[in-house]
């Protein structure tokens, strides 16, 4: 599989490392320095992008491997606004996009993990629920995407919550989300459910890029030959 990186900081390096060990090919490197790489003509040479950049490019960058005809596995947070325009293009344009907001393979079973525990707590209105998040000083979102995903799960099913915010917060219909930022940590996701007889807690604590990286690999790889968008619950059946 021939595979161009849109997004060449660690994680596009921790993807590298991966499918390369894995036999695949990199054909393209595309960061900052050198945008202009991203075009029809670089991107014709691959079978599939691994798009992995910031919440300013992302949507611009999955439009270019639309119009390139290449399906793009994208990673990229803070720009979900505009996801209803990419799956209408997607759609329109016969072509093959996953998104998720998390790869690793852990992570995703802790998704499903939380949508069973919200809708266990959903009728126990003495607990409250609260989240926390912990990253690397460089990570720009706050909350992370991975945070969001799970707190837009618990909303579903927790309906005393009403909506999330990033802070603490006292309101009773309020889901607060703690953000932290502390290296050299990867990721950890923690939910808490809390009363005045006990407490339960559910975390997800990543030790390095390696299962994020691993996990967009295969999406990579499953994605091919497919049309339309998709996410991690398709790849792993879940």
């Amino acid at each position: 599989m021939k595979i161009a990186l849109i997004g060449y900081g660690k994680m596009g390096k921790a993807i590298e490392a991966i499918a390369i060990a894995k036999g695949h090919e990199i054909v393209a490197r595309i960061d900052k320095e050198n945008q202009d790489l991203l075009n029809k003509e670089t991107l014709q040479h691959a079978d599939v992008a691994i798009e992995f950049t910031g919440p300013e490019t992302a949507y611009n960058n999955i439009l270019k491997c639309f119009e390139a005809n290449v399906p793009v596995i994208c990673g990229s947070t803070g720009w979900l606004e505009k996801m209803p325009e990419v799956t209408a293009l997607c759609l329109q344009k016969n072509q093959a996009f996953l998104y998720a907001s998390n790869f690793s393979i852990g992570v995703n079973i802790f998704f499903e993990l939380n949508k069973r525990l919200a809708e266990l707590m959903a009728p126990q209105p003495q607990y409250n629920v609260t989240m926390e998040e912990i990253h690397h000083t460089q990570k720009r979102d706050a909350p992370s995407g991975t945070a969001i995903s799970l707190a837009e799960q618990v909303l579903e099913k927790v309906t005393r919550k009403q909506n999330w915010v990033n802070n603490e917060t006292t309101a009773p219909t309020e889901l607060s989300i703690i953000s932290k930022r502390i290296d050299p940590a990867p990721g950890t996701h923690i939910i808490n459910y809390t009363s005045p007889i006990d407490d339960i807690t559910i975390t997800h604590t990543a030790h390095s890029r390696e299962g994020f990286a691993s996990g967009a690999v295969v999406a990579a790889e499953w994605i091919q030959g497919r049309k339309g968008v998709f996410s991690m619950k398709d790849v792993l059946s879940l």
